[in-house]
């Protein structure tokens, strides 16, 4: 049973140590002419190099450095052919031959083939000592389970077993059959990077600091060498990441010649950038905020297709929250209704699972929880307690998330119902970074806290397995017929058969209750009337390449 955590974990730790080590110096940009786009997202990016990264504002910029052998159709999750042109799978389902596109060189002047695809490949099968690590590798642990070599027992034996490059094609060889295989392929973490340039400048130099990872080579910081339409210029940390176009590019020139990537923590401050038109564009728009940019002359606003959950974890390792009951009583206590009303301006549902209504194997006839304050205290009266229920609720500061606007204003009305119905509220609260979301994981960030999760591919194991397939510190609790259920739909090709054992697994949680779901949004960008051709993904990695800026 594989390894799997919620994304980000101690990563984030090692945030401070990289930007103090990134910082360098470069003048402010003149602004947004018709050849360049200055785009602000929420934070600066973590490392350069997406095989050791989990976060989305370095994957917004790693996604326009370099490609994966697939990608997904614009604006959906459509898996469509990137690096690899076609690709033909064994009947037992353990053999990818992927062929791939002639001509492409990476950014260095080499050779993209099949030698680097399986280079890449080995890279990450061979990691060894602190790039095993979950916060150095995230996404391959989540996907391939373990390394070559294990160094912790925690890891589980690999679903990757060889690469061997013949001619044109690159063929992969599995351990055992995994339907995620192909679309997790999208993810940046499986972008293809230069052999050479990785080996250049120490991109397998690394260590642990503060309990988290920490690249001690270059590569990750000044010399990330992929395929992509743009390429890294430069990283001022605090201000700006540059990039410039790749004019040997293998599909047609990208329209622009520089983009420009501002950190920009604060809501209200990005949305001023844009008013005062410092920038072109930017991500996660305050729900308050979108009537304000839609009555302004010149700006518009992007919808991003929902693709999230938003949840409350009930932490089953902290008693009272092992008994059904209470947990149940958690559920009737939180005004989820209320909350998707008052804070998400119209863009949002409330949730009743762990997963999206998109997301084939999704249950529509899962067991629902309304708010239900009396109900909530004769459960808690039936589990033996004494009301109020003390419980400890944690929740954020210093983020914006796309399913999670404003962490606060959620928390104080959640803490508010549940107040009325039979609980006594213990407010607890930590920065993003690089405190909280590791205390998350952990669990020891209370017995409620609120956290999220944006889709990384479309496949209903990126949701419910990363959470439930096996034990985790944030839930608490170990039960083997979801588990079960899991690892058989992980494994399952035939889609109508995965789909039944999802619809099934989806019943079970949502009778067990290891959290409670509240809100799927649909996330919105402002941008000026000017930007062209930006199509918002659904998982939050968008591609600049096809954008353009009009006249002034």
């Amino acid at each position: 049973m594989r390894r799997k955590s919620l994304r980000f974990g101690a990563l984030l730790a090692a945030l401070t140590v990289a930007l103090v080590a990134v910082a360098s110096g470069f003048g402010r940009p003149d602004g947004g002419g018709s050849d360049t786009l200055v785009f602000a997202g929420a934070a600066d990016p973590t490392y350069l190099d997406p095989a050791l990264v989990s976060d989305g504002e370095s994957f917004r910029i790693t996604k326009q450095i370099y490609e994966g052998l697939v990608e997904l159709k614009p604006g959906t999750t459509v898996v469509q052919p990137a690096l690899a042109t076609s690709w033909t799978t064994s009947k037992d389902g353990k053999t990818w031959a992927f062929t791939l596109r002639k001509g492409v060189k990476f950014h260095d002047g080499t050779a993209f083939n099949a030698a680097a695809v399986c280079a890449n490949f080995n890279r990450w099968y061979n990691f060894s000592g602190p790039f095993q690590d979950a916060s150095a590798t995230y996404y391959y642990q989540a996907i391939f389970y373990g390394f070559k070599k294990n160094e912790s027992e925690t890891l589980s034996p690999s679903l990757y077993k060889s690469c061997k490059a013949r001619g044109n094609t690159a063929t992969i060889t599995l351990a055992k059959r995994n339907g995620p295989f192909l679309p997790s392929l999208v993810l940046s973490a499986f972008a293809m990077q230069s052999p050479a340039a990785m080996a250049q400048y120490g991109a397998n130099q690394g260590e642990i600091r503060t309990g988290a990872f920490y690249p001690t080579g270059t590569y990750a910081f000044s010399h990330p060498t992929g395929t992509g339409p743009y390429k890294f210029e430069q990283w001022t940390v605090g201000e700006r990441v540059v990039l410039t176009r790749n004019e040997s590019y293998w599909r047609a020139k990208p329209p622009l010649k520089t983009i420009i990537v501002r950190p920009i923590s604060n809501n209200t401050a990005r949305l001023q950038a844009l008013q005062t038109r410092e920038i072109n564009g930017y991500d996660l728009v305050a729900p308050q905020d979108i009537p304000t940019i839609r009555s302004a002359s010149g700006l518009k606003v992007l919808n991003r297709p929902p693709f999230n959950v938003a949840y409350v974890t009930i932490n089953q390792a902290k008693p009272p929250m092992n008994n059904i009951l209470v947990r149940q009583a958690v559920a009737h206590g939180l005004d989820r209704q209320s909350v998707v009303n008052s804070f998400y301006a119209g863009r949002a549902q409330v949730a009743h699972q762990f997963m999206p209504p998109q997301v084939p194997g999704y249950n529509k006839d899962v067991r629902k929880y309304p708010y239900d304050p009396e109900r909530a205290k004769a459960l808690l009266q039936r589990a033996g307690l004494t009301l109020p229920v003390e419980i400890e609720f944690w929740y954020p500061t210093g983020v914006s998330r796309p399913y999670m606007p404003d962490p606060k204003r959620n928390f104080e009305a959640f803490a508010a119902s549940l107040e009325k119905s039979g609980f006594k509220v213990v407010a607890q609260t930590g920065p993003w970074r690089p405190d909280y979301v590791k205390k998350v994981n952990e669990g020891t960030a209370g017995h409620l806290n609120l956290i999220g999760w944006t889709g990384d591919y479309g496949h209903a194991d990126n949701f419910v397995g990363t959470f439930f397939q096996t034990y985790s510190p944030q839930w608490g609790f170990r039960n083997n017929a979801i588990h079960r259920i899991l690892d058989r739909a992980e494994q399952e090709v035939d889609t109508k058969k995965r789909d039944k054992l999802y619809l099934q697994a989806n019943k079970l949680i949502m009778d067990f209750l290891p959290g409670v779901p509240y809100a799927h949004t649909t996330p919105a960008l402002g941008f000026e009337q000017r930007v062209r051709g930006y199509v918002a993904s659904p998982i939050g990695t968008d591609p600049f390449y096809g954008v353009s800026v009009g006249g002034q």
